[in-house]
């Protein structure tokens, strides 16, 4: 005799349970989305492929894009990503690039290439920042590179991740089609900084009338889903689409209010994306392609020190802290889980397991950039002054 077991029971337990596992990952001091990813893996088999938990954690996906696109106004945008251009163009050449040459090589064809060069592509936002404000590193003089870096990598993945998405969706790609995928972001992105500055720019009034009344929260959230559907509607990606709804909201310029509004929203579904994505992972045939997995790890290592020792001297740090800006960059995570949910069970798998291994080797050199920028570029020691007799 099967046992129904209701909704809501199972609901409460899938977030009792996420709340041990956020109590472990609190005190082990490791990121919430690496437990919730395994904790997903190990209830894989109950939740199956649940439409509701996909639903929900996209929802979370859309308002941790829509709140890094509010971060940046037009005219603030351009400056900072005007600074980093150097070191972001290495870091695309770097763990794009390369990291797709390397694949190739290996006897993948061009899409999954271009997939895992995409996973290998973009240090974790949420993880780095964490590590930044545990470690008391935030006032470092390589933070604000490390900040401009991810600001930079944050407007090159969405673009990535929408032209992925029209590269797997399962129609050839021609010049044509390639060129048409190219327009709809160009005019998505246009139609965002348009809208931002001929309406958003008076709507100040608006917001400071409404702002703290209990519907308002409606309002926002619904231009970050309705932007994030469009751009699904154009067949590109929902990130796009938040990221541009973001960028639009922030010529408002009532960011710190608005995230202190959708932030609890955000930290209440954003876990169950990375907990769905880990139901999706299957270890029935083993580990996947083991000595290309071997080579891009310590690729992916190795590209990230280059582009924060080289671009950090790009951007005017001195070689001890563009050490430390190289060591502190090696983690991948959000955008990474988006673009291998992308990709064929193989290699969704083999990208699940790249990014779990590479982000706690991260975590590990992380912890110890400040100690091996020292030992490479030791302080110097005051020399003593002999006095005269």
């Amino acid at each position: 005799m099967e046992i129904y077991i209701p909704v809501m029971l199972s609901a409460g337990i899938i977030f009792l349970l996420m709340f041990i596992f956020g109590l472990i990952s609190f005190k082990f001091k490791i990121p919430e989305v690496i437990i919730y990813i395994l904790l997903g893996v190990v209830l894989a088999s109950f939740l199956g492929d649940n439409e509701l938990l996909f639903l929900i954690g996209e929802v979370g996906i859309v308002l941790l894009f829509f709140m890094l696109g509010m971060e940046f106004p037009i005219k603030q945008l351009l400056k900072v990503a005007k600074k980093v251009t150097p070191a972001g163009t290495l870091d695309v050449i770097l763990n794009i690039g390369v990291t797709m040459l390397i694949v190739y090589l290996f006897g993948l064809g061009l899409l999954e290439s271009l997939i895992i060069g995409g996973v290998v592509y973009a240090t974790s936002s949420s993880i780095t920042a964490k590590l930044l404000e545990t470690n008391k590193r935030m006032a470092n003089p390589e933070s604000e590179f490390i900040l401009g870096l991810l600001i930079f990598e944050d407007l090159v993945a969405p673009v990535l991740v929408a032209i992925l998405v029209g590269l797997t969706a399962g129609v050839g790609m021609t010049g044509g089609s390639f060129t048409i995928l190219i327009l709809k972001v160009v005019a998505l992105t246009a139609g965002a900084i348009i809208l931002g500055q001929l309406l958003f720019t008076r709507l100040q009034n608006f917001f400071e009338r409404y702002l703290s009344s209990d519907i308002f929260i409606m309002f926002v959230i619904g231009i970050a889903l309705a932007y994030g559907g469009f751009a699904l509607f154009l067949d590109l990606s929902e990130v796009l689409g938040a990221f541009l709804a973001g960028i639009m909201i922030a010529e408002v310029r009532k960011t710190e209010q608005l995230e202190h509004l959708i932030l609890p929203i955000r930290d209440l579904t954003l876990p169950l994306f990375f907990l769905w994505f880990g139901t999706t992972i299957e270890f029935g045939a083993g580990v996947p392609m083991i000595p290309l997995l071997i080579t891009l790890v310590v690729w992916a290592i190795i590209a990230k020190i280059i582009v924060g020792v080289v671009g950090g001297r790009m951007y005017g740090l001195s070689k001890k802290v563009s050490v430390r800006a190289g060591f502190s960059l090696i983690q991948r995570g959000e955008f990474s889980i988006i673009i291998a949910a992308l990709a064929t069970a193989e290699v969704m798998v083999f990208s699940s397991i790249f990014i779990l291994v590479i982000a706690m080797i991260g975590i590990v050199f992380f912890q110890f950039a400040p100690k091996i920028a020292k030992k490479l570029y030791p302080d110097k020691k005051p020399e003593k002054v002999k006095l005269p007799g």
